[in-house]
């Protein structure tokens, strides 16, 4: 009986839809879709790719890449040990397996993730793999097919993770001016930073059917609103209702359907002369230092600048956490009276909306006009409340995308205020498309022809963050913090409880000091002596000088070479570049 045990065990399966009993060789004729429920079994990529592409077309990408702990992170394990059991156990060396194919005969570059991999998270290794498969796409002239399951950004890599969000989104920028076609295929689960960039800024978004998607989940909604969720809430259905998927597909119709849109799209586009291929990486690193360059202050500690002497203390993670959530802390409209001149706001979001927590408009810094957008928190709790804590909403990143447009086309820097403990996570959020809106404003943050120069001023909260600080330049006051995620979110997930936050804070690397020596913030604005709270006209005098001097380069740099030098600034965040940054303690 016990010999015989396993063998009974690999015969058989129980849906987890139906909990029916099905025999296993039966389930995987039918694609791991239960025969009697219709339940869509979860995917490994090598099974998937199997499903997809065209028998003896598959061509593997290199998958090995330097072995990276850019935070030296430890939960209840070092994250080199939780690396080590996701590969024992996936049979893979990253969350996502990398090929070129055809797909019924037309080639394609694809990028398949893989959620037995630490939940399919995006990190460093993820995010350059993907990264690669689009140039690949890129430079082979043909379409990328994406095929996601994901928890979200990796909590392990900190804000590295979270700027692979706009590493990858900016690959997929490259390809749509290419003329090149964007597919991603959502599957169960998509959620947090896959979801709110790749996910669902190609061009075609199909979902298989019983596939979830959303920017924030259940669960975490169901804490934050204290609502219980509507039926079939965030599911592929719900999803092709809200109009933020093209189709729900089957899975035994999924390469069919493929395959008709990538002959309809190989039939419409015109012969192009190839893309040569990209310069190598020590030319590309090169004209990122250079552009790096063209944005410092000439002189360090002149009048324009802060002062040489407030070099930023060292405090506690946990402290400073505390101190960029205190309520008395400057807000954007605090700043937009004291560091601007002639603020004329600007509302709306011309689809129906004008969401309170994103406040936006033209104004005056030392008699030079730009565009500044910010989160907007408020002091009081009526404030807060009626700001919705700062957390912006689809109308809200909208309206913030509708006036970085407008700053491109009139010729205006734009200048963007991060504080926000992340995008709004409740039900009308998501059913409004949340994820896909955060995902164009950095796509389209990637492009922008004119300059644009982010600061972290308080709370830089994950996606909602990032929505604002796709940057030539990202500044950040000295006790602002900037993290994937809220330090009570990750200890909740990787320690027992949520009281871990304090330790959580601390292995997050999420202080400007940190931040700046991970290469996620160029410059570390200081604060006085006890907090911006305590002093905000001195606090507003550093900032200001701060600003002009690094603004002030950018606005010599002819636009064309501002977008590839800020292509090239998020591009340096891949695998190699995060593990040439470990030994931050």
């Amino acid at each position: 009986m016990t010999a015989t045990a396993p063998r009974e065990e690999q015969l058989w399966s129980r849906c987890a839809g139906c909990a029916s009993l099905l025999y296993r060789k039966r389930l995987r004729r039918n694609l791991d879709v239960c025969p009697e429920c219709g339940e869509h079994a979860r995917l490994g990529a090598p099974e998937r790719l199997r499903q997809l592409v065209d028998p003896g077309s598959l061509r593997l990408l290199p998958d090995r890449l330097p072995e990276a702990d850019p935070l030296e992170f430890v939960d209840v394990l070092p994250y080199p040990h939780r690396l080590t059991g996701a590969r024992a156990s996936s049979g893979l060396a990253e969350g996502v397996v990398c090929a070129t194919a055809t797909i019924g005969g037309h080639p394609v570059a694809l990028a398949v993730m893989d959620f037995r991999f630490l939940g399919g998270s995006l990190g460093c290794a993820v995010g350059e793999l993907i990264t690669r498969a689009a140039e690949r796409a890129l430079d082979d002239r043909t379409p990328l097919v994406l095929v996601t399951a994901s928890g979200g950004a990796r909590m392990q890599e900190g804000a590295l993770s979270l700027m692979q969000m706009a590493t990858v989104s900016q690959a997929i920028a490259a390809l749509r001016e290419a003329g090149l076609l964007t597919v991603s295929v959502l599957t169960d689960p998509t959620y947090g930073g896959v979801a709110a960039s790749f996910a669902t800024n190609t061009d075609l978004v199909l979902a298989e059917s019983g596939a979830r998607m959303g920017f924030a989940g259940p669960r975490v909604i169901r804490q934050i609103t204290g609502r219980a969720l509507p039926e079939g809430f965030q599911t592929a259905d719900f999803l092709l209702r809200h109009g933020q998927v093209d189709m729900v597909v089957q899975r035994r119709s999924l390469r069919g359907r493929l395959v008709a849109l990538l002959a309809a799209t190989r039939a419409g586009r015109p012969a192009r002369p190839p893309v040569p291929r990209q310069e190598p990486a020590s030319r590309r690193e090169r004209l990122a230092d250079d552009g790096a360059a063209l944005a410092r202050p000439a002189v360090e500690g002149d009048a324009g600048t802060p002062e040489a002497g407030d070099t930023p203390g060292v405090r506690d993670a946990w402290d400073t956490v505390r101190t960029a959530r205190h309520p008395g802390r400057p807000t954007t409209l605090d700043y937009l009276d004291s560091v601007f001149d002639g603020f004329v706001e600007l509302h709306g979001d011309r689809l129906g909306a004008d969401c309170p927590a994103i406040v936006g408009g033209v104004a005056r810094l030392a008699g030079r006009h730009v565009m500044v957008i910010g989160h907007q928190k408020g002091h009081t709790t009526a404030e807060l409340v009626a700001r919705n804590f700062g957390m912006a909403s689809p109308a809200g990143h909208r309206k913030a995308l509708r006036l970085m447009r407008l700053a491109a086309r009139l010729g205006l820097p734009v200048v963007t205020l991060v504080d926000t403990p992340g995008a709004d996570p409740g039900v009308s959020a998501e059913e409004q498309g949340q994820a896909a809106a955060i995902a164009e404003n950095i796509l389209t943050l990637t492009v922008l022809p004119t300059p644009v120069l982010a600061v972290i001023t308080g709370e830089g909260g994950s996606g909602g963050a990032l929505a604002l600080a796709v940057a030539d330049r990202v500044l950040m006051l000295e006790n602002a913090v900037y993290s994937v995620i809220s330090p009570e979110g990750c200890a909740a997930i990787l320690w027992p409880d949520r009281s871990a936050a304090p330790q959580a804070a601390r292995a997050l690397r999420l202080t400007a000091p940190d931040l700046c020596r991970l290469g996620v913030v160029d410059e570390v604005v200081s604060e006085p002596t006890s907090a911006a709270h305590d002093d905000p006209a001195e606090t507003a005098r550093r900032l200001r000088a701060a600003l002009l001097a690094n603004l002030l380069p950018l606005l010599d740099v002819p636009p064309a070479m501002l977008v590839r030098l800020r292509r090239q600034r998020f591009r340096r965040f891949g695998a190699n570049r995060a593990g040439a940054r470990a030994g931050l303690r």
